[in-house]
């Protein structure tokens, strides 16, 4: 990652021609990390990415959760399987070398068969708890969706309540306090390249 600098109030063409940029100095597949608060648009910003980008691929972070862990206290996003993301995904795909992973699979709620690396220019990741240092060392730009924690949780409620599920409970014994540790110990928008103002 660059991290010489922030990108502040970034329009999404400068992102992606920040992206671009970025990709052909490298002359190789590139990692682009986005992260943020739960509910802070990551997902959203993630998609608009990748239909902007020919050659990019979403690599989905709910695809690399453990739901028993990740719905229970922890300092340091304990159920986002960082550790088999970067040895199955982001390093392979860095390094140009053929590699398999598995997706969490939501359904038998365990780990799915397993698949080849896409084929792709672009990887965009977006996690929770992925600006860690298991992970910051295999992405090549680290995006943050720069909204508060407050706002966040509320956006991430009510996308909740529309869907039919109440994690009222979650939200605040949980993934609000987990927030709160992570950024203690890790800080991990002051690892951001660009800061992606999606507060609007």
């Amino acid at each position: 990652m660059l991290n010489s600098h922030y990108d502040r109030d970034v329009e999404l063409d400068e992102l992606i021609d920040r992206i671009e940029v970025q990709r052909r100095r490298t002359g190789r597949p590139i990692v682009v990390g986005v992260s943020g608060y739960c509910g802070s648009g990551k997902s959203t910003l993630t998609r608009q990415i990748v239909d902007a980008l020919p050659g990019a691929v979403r690599m989905r972070g709910d695809d690399f959760l453990d739901p028993s862990r990740s719905h229970r206290r922890s300092s340091d996003w304990d159920g986002v399987e960082r550790s088999r993301l970067v040895s199955e995904v982001l390093a392979p795909l860095r390094e140009g070398r053929p590699s398999m992973f598995r997706r969490y699979d939501w359904t038998r709620r365990g780990l799915g068969e397993p698949e080849s690396l896409p084929d792709a220019q672009v990887l965009a990741v977006d996690l929770i708890g992925l600006f860690h240092p298991e992970a910051l060392p295999t992405i090549d730009l680290a995006i943050w969706c720069d909204v508060d924690l407050q706002t966040a949780a509320r956006r991430g409620l009510a996308r909740d309540a529309k869907l039919g599920r109440n994690h009222e409970g979650l939200w605040r014994d949980v993934w609000i306090p987990n927030e709160r540790d992570f950024q203690d110990q890790f800080s991990p928008r002051a690892h951001a390249d660009v800061l992606y103002p999606t507060s609007l």
